[in-house]
């Protein structure tokens, strides 16, 4: 494994999760919410019939160009529902993150320029060299912010991810 794809694998999410209702006032116990990440390329493989179909394999090398697909799932362990449940991602250094890429179902996503606050794609702004704003670029977000609306049962999992090109 070469330092980009070595990079490319360390720091990669914080999670927060609490119980949802504020009945339930005590946060989801360390441990409740298990997560896992992957990284991973989409390779063509050549099927018996001859036709070729796309799958994914863990990243071995990450060379310029490349495309890398990051997936994070997590499950509750917990004996009662999550709610509040967020996973946060950096954007790797010496990637950009491919726009439209994201996915989670049953989440909200927003992004961030600085890795602190987050916001919607059409409210994301930067300062143009003649002082001027605009929206900012996918190319451009240093992280993702995925919510999770709800609970999270017992025992469910949920999946979110992201692409990025090695620069």
């Amino acid at each position: 494994m070469n330092a980009i794809t070595q990079a490319l694998l360390i720091g990669l999410l914080s999670i927060s999760p609490a119980l949802a209702s504020p009945d339930k006032a005590a946060p989801a116990k360390p441990g409740d919410i298990v997560v896992t990440s992957l990284a991973e390329q989409e390779v063509e493989v050549k099927l018996p019939d001859g036709k070729t179909e796309k799958k994914r394999q863990p990243v071995l090398t990450a060379i310029p160009g490349a495309e890398v697909i990051y997936t994070t799932r997590f499950t509750n362990r917990g004996k009662r529902p999550a709610g509040n449940v967020v996973v946060t991602n950096p954007v790797p250094e010496h990637t950009v993150f491919v726009g439209g890429s994201a996915f989670g179902e049953n989440t909200s996503m927003t992004y961030s320029l600085d890795g602190i606050n987050f916001n919607t794609p059409d409210k994301l702004k930067v300062k143009t060299p003649d002082g001027k704003e605009r929206t900012a670029l996918p190319s451009e977000y240093t992280a993702i912010r995925w919510a999770y609306r709800g609970e999270l049962a017992p025992g469910k999992t949920g999946e979110v991810g992201f692409r990025v090109r090695i620069k």
